[in-house]
C-alpha cells in the first residue's frame, strides 16, 4: 500500500487541491441536515419564526410584553424599538442586531406569559379544557395584562408560576417554543404570517439549494483531478515499466515470462490506477465526512450519541471478520490471472499446431481448467463479501430503529423536535456511511497492493546485460571506424540457474568479406552462440570483441548499430512493408530500400502486391507467407547496411532455388561485410570460407567443406544425411565470395 502512497505524492499539488475541494463538499454535506432541520422545525411547525423577539411589533403588544418584564428589560426594549407609525406598528431600530441575543433573552419570558394568558382565554371562550389562542385572544389577553400586571413583583410571581413543576431542559425547551408561538400569533393578528412563512422557506430553501450546488461541483471537481492523476500514474507506470521490459534481457523476460510482464503492464497498473481513484474521491472523504458527523452530533443535545459508537464498533467487527477470511484469497488472485493469460496466449500463438494434431478438446480442457481456478477464488471472494452488504444494511436499519425509538421518548421527555431528530439520524447514516466506504475500499486495497508488488518487482529488477559505465568504455569509441572482425576468445556460456555449460571454450574469428557458418545437430548451441554477439545474453566466460573492442565495454546501440540479425523466426510488426524494411532507421532511402529487398528475392511478389511498399502487414505478418516473411526480415537487415551479418537458420522457409539466388545476390551486396550464419542444410554452408561443426556445445571442425569432409566424421555424417554419393563429389567446385579468399 506505501507503494500506492508514493505514487501518488508525485502528483502532491493536485492532492492538495483535492483536499481542499473535499473539505468544501464535506463542509457542504455537513450542512444539509442542519438546514433539512430549520425548514421542518422553523419553517413548517413555527411557521418561519425563529426568534422570540417579534419584528415588527404593535405597539399594544410591546406594551402587554414591556409590563411582564423588569424596569431594565423594559428600558431595552424602549431603547431599541423606534416609534409607532402610522399603523401602530413598532420595528427595531438601526443597529439592534447587535443587542440581539439581549434582547431574545429579555423577550422569552414575556413572550410565555402573554401567549399562556391568551391561551387560556382561548379555552374559556371555547368551554374547553385547552385551545390554540387565536389573534382576538391575543389582543385580549394584552389588554388584560397590560391592566392587572404592572409591577416587578407581579412579574416575579408570574415567573414563578411558570417555571415550576417539570425538568428544566424541558420547560427551557417548552418556554422557547410558547415564546416563538407567541410570536407567530402576533404576526397573524398583523395578518403578515403567511408572509413571514414563505420568506423564510424561500432564502433557507436558497441558501440550502447553494450549499447543494456547491457541494456539486466540489464532487464533480474532485472526480475530474482524481480520474487525472489515476490516468498519470497509469501512464507512468506503463512508461516505466516498458523501458524496464525493453532493456530486459533473455534472462529476465524468461524469469517473470512474457504472459506475466503483459498482466503486470496491463491488469496489474489497471487495479492501481482504479484504487488511486477511490484513494482521492473516498478514503480521504469518509474520515472528513465521518469525524465532521461526529463533531456535528457531539455538538446536539439528544443523548443518543451511544447508538454512534456501538453502529461503528458492529461495522469494525464484520470487516475484521470479512477480511480475515478473503485476504489470502485476494493474494492468489494475481497469480491465477497470470496463469490464465499464459494458456490463452499458448493456445492463440499455437493454434495451428492445436488444430493439427486434433487437440482442440485437450487445450479447452486446459484453459477451462485455469478460467474454472481463477472462477472459484473470485465466486469465493465475492461470496464472503456478499455478506458485507446486508450486514451493513442491518446494522444501518437498526441503528435507524434505535434513534427513532429514543429519539420519540427524547421528544416527549425532553422536548426534542422533529427536525433535530432528523438531522440526527442524517448525521448518523453519513458517520455510518463514511465507514461503509472506507470498508468498500478495504476490499479493494489488497488486491492493488498485490498489483504494485508485482509492478515494483518489475521496475526493481535489474537487467544482467547493462551498458558500461563511460569511465569503463574505450576513449574515441564513438568515432572508431568499425570493420567488422568478430573474435570469439575461449568463450563459455551457462544459462542462468543452469547447472552446466551450453557453450565451452569457442574460439573463432569471423572476418569482413568472409561467410563463417555455423552447423551441426539441434540443441548443440547453435542459435545461442549467435545471440552472444548481440549481446542478448553475456558470456560467463573468456570474451567477444569486435575489431578488438569487448563488446561489454561499449553500449549496447553502438554495436547493435553495426550488426544486422535475422532472427530464426522472422518477426514481422504491424504497419506496411516499407515501414518494416525501414524499421532499421530513418536514414533508409527508399531506393536502399527497394535493392534491399530485390536482394532478399522480395521484389516480385511485393510488386504483383495492388499497392506495392505500402502494402499492410498484419500483427505478427499473418497475412504473408512464410518464406515471404523470412525474405521481409532479410531484407529489413540488408536495408540496414551493417558491417556484421547474423542469420540464424534465416533460409528454411526458402526453396532450393530462391536460397541460391538469394546467397548469390547476398554475396555480391555484403562482399565487404561480415556474415555469420547459422544453418540446419549443408546446401546455404557449402560455399562459406569458414564452417563451424559444433557438437554438444564444443566446436569439432572447422574448414571450408571439403576439408572438414575429409577430417570432421561430425560434419560428414551431416552431409551424407543430407546430400547424395554424387553431390557430395560434386561439392568440390567451390563457389568464391567477391572479396573473400578464393
Amino acid at each position: 500500500m506505501l507503494k500506492i502512497f508514493r505514487y501518488l505524492f508525485k502528483h502532491w499539488a493536485t492532492i492538495l487541491a483535492v483536499v481542499a475541494l473535499l473539505l468544501v463538499q464535506a463542509n457542504c454535506d455537513l450542512a444539509l441536515p442542519g438546514y433539512t432541520s430549520d425548514i421542518v422545525d422553523v419553517g413548517i411547525q413555527q411557521g418561519g419564526v425563529d426568534s422570540a423577539l417579534p419584528d415588527p411589533v404593535r405597539n399594544s403588544t410591546l406594551q402587554a410584553l414591556e409590563s411582564l418584564m423588569s424596569p431594565e428589560d423594559a428600558a431595552l426594549a424602549e431603547q431599541w424599538y423606534a416609534a409607532p407609525d402610522e399603523s401602530g406598528l413598532r420595528a427595531l431600530g438601526h443597529g439592534a442586531e447587535a443587542a440581539r441575543a439581549e434582547l431574545e433573552e429579555a423577550f422569552t419570558l414575556p413572550d410565555v406569559m402573554l401567549y399562556q394568558a391568551a391561551a387560556a382565554l382561548s379555552a374559556d371562550r371555547q368551554g374547553v379544557e385547552s385551545a390554540l389562542p387565536e389573534a382576538q385572544d391575543l389582543d385580549a389577553a394584552a389588554a388584560a395584562v397590560s391592566q392587572a400586571l404592572s409591577s416587578a413583583e407581579d412579574v416575579s410571581l408570574a415567573s414563578g408560576a411558570i417555571t415550576s413543576g417539570g425538568s428544566a431542559a424541558g420547560l427551557s425547551s417548552q418556554a422557547a417554543s410558547q415564546a416563538v408561538q407567541l410570536v407567530r400569533l402576533e404576526y397573524r393578528a398583523q395578518g403578515v404570517d403567511g408572509q413571514v412563512q414563505m420568506r423564510y422557506l424561500l432564502t433557507t430553501g436558497g441558501e440550502m439549494l447553494l450549499v447543494a450546488l456547491l457541494m456539486a461541483a466540489a464532487a464533480i471537481s474532485v472526480g475530474f483531478l482524481a480520474s487525472r492523476v489515476s490516468a498519470a500514474i497509469g501512464r507512468d507506470l506503463r512508461g516505466q515499466v516498458f523501458a524496464k521490459v525493453i532493456d530486459f534481457s533473455h534472462a529476465e523476460t524468461d524469469r517473470f515470462s512474457t504472459a506475466s510482464l503483459i498482466t503486470r503492464t496491463t491488469n496489474d497498473i489497471q487495479q492501481v490506477q482504479m484504487v488511486a481513484v477511490m484513494l482521492l474521491r473516498i478514503v480521504i472523504y469518509a474520515p472528513i465526512l465521518g469525524i465532521g458527523g461526529i463533531v456535528r452530533v457531539a455538538g446536539t443535545d439528544t443523548g443518543l450519541s451511544w447508538i454512534i459508537v456501538l453502529a461503528v464498533a458492529l461495522l469494525l467487527c464484520l470487516v475484521f471478520v470479512l477480511m480475515q477470511v478473503a485476504m489470502p484469497r485476494f493474494k492468489k488472485m494475481q497469480k491465477l490471472v497470470d496463469r490464465l493469460n499464459l494458456v490463452s496466449r499458448e493456445i492463440l500463438t499455437g493454434i495451428m499446431p492445436i488444430r493439427a494434431f486434433s487437440r482442440e478438446k485437450f487445450e479447452e480442457a486446459r484453459f477451462d481448467e485455469a478460467n474454472r481456478d481463477l472462477m472459484k477464488t473470485q465466486l469465493f471472494t465475492n461470496r464472503t463479501m456478499t455478506f458485507m452488504m446486508p450486514g451493513m444494511t442491518l446494522i444501518m436499519n437498526g441503528v435507524s430503529l434505535l434513534i427513532v425509538w429514543f429519539g420519540g421518548h427524547a421528544m416527549v421527555t425532553r422536548g426534542m423536535q422533529v427536525g433535530d431528530l432528523i438531522a440526527f439520524i442524517t448525521y448518523t447514516m453519513q458517520i455510518v456511511m463514511s465507514f461503509l466506504m472506507l470498508t468498500v475500499i478495504s476490499i479493494m486495497l489488497p488486491r492493488a497492493g498485490v498489483a504494485a508488488d508485482r509492478i515494483e518487482e518489475v521496475l526493481r529488477t535489474e537487467p544482467v546485460i547493462e551498458d558500461p559505465a563511460p569511465d569503463r568504455q574505450p576513449a574515441g569509441l564513438a568515432d572508431h571506424p568499425w570493420q567488422g572482425v568478430v573474435q570469439f576468445d575461449h568463450v563459455d556460456f551457462r544459462f542462468p540457474g543452469a547447472d552446466t555449460d551450453v557453450l565451452k571454450d569457442i574460439s573463432f574469428t569471423a572476418r569482413p568479406g568472409q561467410t563463417t557458418a555455423i552447423i551441426g545437430s539441434t540443441g548443440c548451441g547453435k542459435s545461442t552462440l549467435l545471440n552472444l554477439i548481440p549481446r542478448f545474453y553475456d558470456v560467463t566466460g573468456g570474451r567477444i570483441t569486435l575489431d578488438g573492442v569487448d563488446l561489454r565495454e561499449m553500449p549496447q546501440a553502438t554495436l547493435r548499430a553495426q550488426l544486422g540479425y535475422v532472427p530464426q523466426k522472422g518477426v514481422l510488426f504491424s504497419g506496411t512493408i516499407e515501414s518494416n524494411l525501414k524499421f532499421g532507421g530513418d536514414t533508409i532511402s527508399d531506393q536502399a530500400m527497394e535493392q534491399a529487398a530485390a536482394i532478399a528475392q522480395a521484389g516480385d511478389f511485393i510488386a504483383s502486391k495492388p499497392e506495392g511498399y505500402r502494402s499492410p502487414i498484419a500483427q505478427g505478418g499473418t497475412n504473408v507467407s512464410g518464406g515471404q516473411k523470412q525474405r521481409l526480415s532479410i531484407a529489413r537487415a540488408i536495408a540496414k547496411n551493417p558491417k556484421v551479418y547474423l542469420f540464424d537458420d534465416s533460409f528454411s522457409a526458402l526453396d532450393y532455388k530462391t536460397d541460391a539466388a538469394l546467397r548469390r545476390a547476398l554475396n555480391e551486396k555484403t562482399g565487404g561485410a561480415t556474415v555469420i550464419l547459422v544453418a540446419q542444410r549443408i546446401s546455404t554452408v557449402l560455399h562459406a570460407d569458414q564452417i563451424l561443426v559444433l557438437d554438444e556445445g564444443r566446436v569439432v571442425g572447422c574448414g571450408r567443406h571439403e576439408e572438414l569432409l575429409a577430417c570432421c566424421p561430425e560434419y560428414r555424417e551431416i552431409a551424407k544425411s543430407q546430400l547424395s554419393e554424387r553431390d557430395l563429389a560434386a561439392a568440390g567446385a567451390r563457389e568464391p565470395r567477391k572479396g573473400g579468399d578464393a
